[in-house]
């Protein structure tokens, strides 16, 4: 099994989004039990959400002035304990996505870094290379640049055994052309 494939950090995430839903339940519960938690937690966003979702529904009916009725009590401690719920989960669930998308953009920052000190090593040796290359060619004699042949030598091949001077590609172990053959169309 690959260490790398299935992170503990997205199996944390996960159980945490799994358990903020019990834990949204169990918060309801206390939101609905408790006085003060169901008067001023619970009711005004459970009495909005009912205002702009009715004003949403009768405008798209063709209603356009007419009064929303707040709702009772009990509804409202209800729907605010699912608003708070709901909530809660998706409060979890996003961020999770933010401290997961935190941990990838370390990884990749974490990556950047590493390629730029890569980068700087590989450009430091390339100019030691340099360097010694130009120590090197300070201590040549005169007239040796490097890569180059000595002022005076050719890199010519010597001529091999047999051969005369100057009769490369003439043909072998004859003298240059001309020498001792007589010239070309004169009588035969």
């Amino acid at each position: 099994m690959v260490a790398g494939a299935f992170p503990l950090a997205k199996l944390l995430t996960l159980g945490a989004r799994q358990l903020s839903r019990p834990l949204a339940a169990r918060i309801k519960a206390g939101a609905r039990a408790s006085p003060f938690f169901r008067a001023y937690i619970c009711l005004p966003p459970a009495q909005l959400y009912h205002w702009v979702e009715m004003r949403a529904k009768m405008r798209l009916m063709g209603f356009r002035g007419a009064a929303v009725k707040p709702l009772n009590e009990e509804a409202a401690a209800e729907l605010g304990a699912e608003l708070l719920g709901e909530a809660i989960v998706f409060g979890v669930g996003g961020l999770c996505l933010y401290l997961e998308y935190a941990r990838q953009a370390g990884q990749a920052r974490r990556r950047e870094d590493e390629q730029a000190a890569a980068l700087r090593e590989v450009g430091e040796r390339l100019e030691r290379l340099r360097e010694e290359l130009d120590a090197m060619a300070a201590r040549l004699p005169p007239g040796h640049a490097p890569g180059h042949a000595p002022a005076g030598s050719s890199r010519a091949p010597a001529p091999a055994a047999g051969h005369a001077p100057g009769a490369e590609g003439a043909g072998s172990g004859h003298t240059p052309a001309g020498a001792g053959h007589a010239p070309a169309g004169a009588g035969h």
